[in-house]
């Protein structure tokens, strides 16, 4: 094992072994090399005459650019915030900034028990590198019935990984905190578990109220009394379109300091959150009570990203950064968040329809961009083909019984249509 490797594992033993023995044995090998990265990042402090470190090229004093491409961005971004690689972790700034955010967005949060978030390819990739870090073969993830597909491919396919799911709701149409807890209980013998949270959840667009969620970190907190070491995968999406009776911050906060044997890892960003789904900016922020687990997670969070990817996209880093500073964003933030509010509200008004009744109930929605008809004797699969096929309408079949609605890509105006469409399809097959 690389001796800098080493390094860090002592580091993280010294403060909380528990911590190093929820690293996979992938994420106990890993660290960041001090090769060209970070000669050139010294030589960018020190060499004042000549600097011939990094491989890119300059002209002029600065990175050597086709002007065709910079008259795209105009003269209000630079080139050196545009051309040049961006360090493997991020910019500086935007980590800085994000942290900010953050802490504003979650008061109760402590700024001393979370690293500054490293930036990430957007969340698939955050959601990778946990993966990576945390996850060997047969490592149980404990999710929701309902949730985004593509965990699989991160955690089963890549990494091994076994699913373990529950219930999302219990018979009160409320967050399952029974069904977590059983889940969580069969997987006692485990030397450790992900328990993977996403709110507001996706599919459904649910996300605990603050009874609910108290209730869940309790849950985690007794396992973990009882000597199970738990990774607590935040996946913080759609974070921030809150509706009505949910917790208002993430469940980051309330399980960044909850035991010694519970790691909190939140992976967010402005993908979802400001609307900037093609330039893939996300976050991972680890939380501890020890700055040096803090900045051995750090390390080994860089190397995963160095041995990858490399590092980001410097523009769109530059572009959110720009976004996030900007006296226009907490305008238009409000903005687009009463208009989505407004497509959620006129979904529960359009669903509220009795005619509605015989051909589906609905999973109760309070936040994010989604909604799911639990269907009544009628294959979601085949109603979604249906719907296709007959009236142009697009929906996504979850299972057999489940289809989702994205009534944040739909006009409030038009959503009444939508759904009276979609009942004529469930009416067809019903025939």
């Amino acid at each position: 094992m690389n001796e800098l490797a080493q390094a860090l594992n002592k580091s993280i033993q010294a403060d909380n072994e528990y911590v190093y023995d929820m690293l996979s044995q992938l994420g106990k090998e890993m660290f960041y090399p001090k090769g060209i990265l970070s000669q050139s990042a010294e030589a960018g402090k020190k060499a004042h005459r000549f600097n011939a470190t990094i491989g890119i090229a300059t002209e002029n004093n600065q990175p050597m650019h086709f002007q065709h491409i910079q008259n795209m961005f105009g003269e209000e971004i630079s080139p050196k915030d545009l051309f040049p690689y961006a360090p493997p972790q991020g910019k500086e700034e935007l980590r800085n900034v994000w942290k900010k955010k953050i802490l504003e967005d979650n008061p109760s949060l402590k700024e001393e028990l979370i690293g500054t978030p490293v930036v990430t390819n957007a969340l698939t990739h955050g959601l990778s590198i946990v993966a990576d870090l945390f996850a060997d073969e047969g490592t149980p993830v404990i999710l929701p019935d309902k949730y985004w597909g593509n965990y699989n491919i991160t955690f089963k396919t890549r990494r091994g990984a076994t699913t373990v799911t529950y219930p999302l709701f219990n018979s009160s149409n409320g967050f399952n905190v029974a069904g977590l807890k059983e889940a969580i209980q069969a997987q006692k013998t485990a030397d450790k578990i992900i328990v993977l949270l996403n709110f507001p959840n996706n599919p459904t667009g649910y996300t605990p109220v603050e009874a609910e969620a108290k209730e869940i970190v309790n849950v985690l907190k007794e396992a973990a009394e009882e000597g199970l070491n738990i990774i607590a995968l935040i996946d913080d999406a759609y974070f921030g379109l809150f509706y009505e009776d949910s917790i208002k911050e993430s469940i980051f906060s309330y399980l960044a300091d909850a035991h010694p044997r519970i790691l909190a890892v939140k992976v967010d960003g402005a993908t979802k959150e400001n609307y900037v789904w093609g330039f893939r900016v996300g976050f991972i922020t680890y939380a501890s009570n020890s700055p040096a687990i803090l900045n051995a997670l750090e390390q080994k969070t860089k190397g995963i990203i160095r041995g990858t990817i490399s590092s980001g996209s410097h523009p769109s880093q530059t572009i959110i950064l720009q976004s996030l500073q900007s006296n226009e964003f907490p305008v238009e933030k409000e903005q687009k968040f009463a208009l989505m509010k407004s497509r959620a509200d006129k979904t529960k008004e359009v669903l509220a329809k009795e005619e509605y009744n015989k051909y589906w109930t609905y999973y109760p929605f309070n936040s994010g961009y989604f909604m799911c008809l639990k269907l009544h004797n009628i294959n979601a699969e085949e109603l979604r083909v249906h719907l296709l096929d007959k009236y142009g309408v697009g929906t996504i079949s979850i299972n057999t019984t489940d289809l989702r609605i994205a009534f944040s890509c739909v006009e409030a105006s038009d959503i009444e249509e939508l759904f009276d469409l979609i009942a004529k399809g469930a009416e067809d097959l019903q025939k």
